[in-house]
């Protein structure tokens, strides 16, 4: 990967901003942070979006989740977010082979219905800008609850947006980071 676009905050000078402002500690150290804590009132706003997706407001599957964001990584070819994520879905305890199938996910026998119509979403808003209505007729019957599809939207939309701010801006992995993984294949796309 080429050179950050703008240099990373030291791990200490990104803390050091974090703590100014009240964002969470814990992410302070992520590469993309040390670039995004150099506009911490953004960054807080983020951070905030992300907590409430990943930790206190969501109601979508988190396996859906995770497959969704995977296939962004993959099908846009952003290293970083497939990297990242691929460590929250193993904690998760999501199987390899179900991350996996997210690269082709169309040909997967591996996959139900729910996600393929998941991922069929997502690649609709990466290729087409939005859901289809098609996809949207699959979604609604497999996930029925308003406010998880609310959510999917947002989700996709969240992860789509980090997609092109990492790749955008150069957004290094985390020294000693593995690319990746497991296999080490790249995306076609990256």
């Amino acid at each position: 990967m080429n050179q950050p676009i703008i240099p990373l905050l030291s791990e200490a000078e990104a803390l050091n901003v974090a703590q100014e402002h009240g964002f969470p500690e814990q992410m302070a150290s992520l590469s993309v942070f040390r670039v995004l804590l150099k506009h911490p009132d953004l960054a807080k706003s983020v951070v905030q979006l992300l907590t409430t997706l990943l930790f206190t407001g969501n109601q979508l599957d988190k396996r859906l989740r995770e497959l969704l964001i995977m296939r962004i990584g993959w099908a846009t070819g952003a290293v970083y977010e497939w990297t990242q994520h691929w460590r929250v879905a193993k904690d998760l305890e999501i199987p390899d082979e179900d991350l996996l199938a997210v690269r082709d996910w169309k040909n997967s026998t591996i996959l139900d219905e729910t996600d393929k119509a998941v991922l069929q979403a997502t690649d609709d808003a990466i290729e087409e800008g939005f859901i289809t209505d098609t996809s949207w007729q699959k979604i609604k019957k497999m996930i029925p609850d308003e406010a998880q599809q609310i959510e999917l939207v947002i989700a996709i939309g969240n992860w789509s947006l980090f997609s092109q701010l990492l790749k955008s801006l150069h957004i290094p992995l985390e020294e000693g980071t593995e690319s990746w993984p497991p296999d080490g294949q790249v995306s076609p796309n990256a």
